[in-house]
């Protein structure tokens, strides 16, 4: 592990109001004033994406440093797909891996539910059609351009 990835915090976004989760916590780098760049793809906050800058403090010592403002957008775009409960994680995998090329990359939250990370540089509509292309592999997909 490098010195940068060993300064990680997890850091926290209160949602009240998500169909899934009450809040969601998620990996970033201090960067001192209360400032943090969010380090992975976020599963359920939406209007976050890799690497941009927030602010975030916690009135508790106790408690995660909770996200109040995004000060600079990163470029990055997050896309989530739910794959269906039939398609293995073999299948599942072979679909992103020939999305490579396109410049994004992903993680699970669990065996069907994944967050991709579309790099800045990449094109995002032919991101989302090349996955809409794919034979049946999602339930659906929420796309998070933040």
């Amino acid at each position: 592990m490098d010195n940068e990835e060993s300064s990680l915090t997890k850091v926290h976004i209160e949602m009240p109001n998500h169909w899934a989760t009450g809040g969601e916590s998620i990996w970033a780098l201090p960067l001192g004033d209360d400032l943090y760049e969010i380090r992975n793809a976020p599963f359920y906050a939406y209007g976050l994406n890799w690497g941009d800058i927030v602010r975030a403090y916690s009135d508790d010592p106790e408690l995660k440093p909770e996200v109040r403002e995004v000060v600079k957008r990163s470029g990055n775009k997050t896309l989530r797909i739910y794959f269906n409960e039939g398609l293995s994680e073999e299948a599942q995998e072979s679909i992103l891996a020939s999305m490579q090329t396109l410049d994004i990359s992903w993680e699970r939250a669990d065996k069907r539910y994944v967050a991709i990370d579309v790099h800045p540089k990449a094109d995002y509509d032919v991101v989302c059609h090349s996955l809409a292309e794919k034979p049946a592999p999602a339930s659906g997909y929420v796309a998070s351009t933040g």
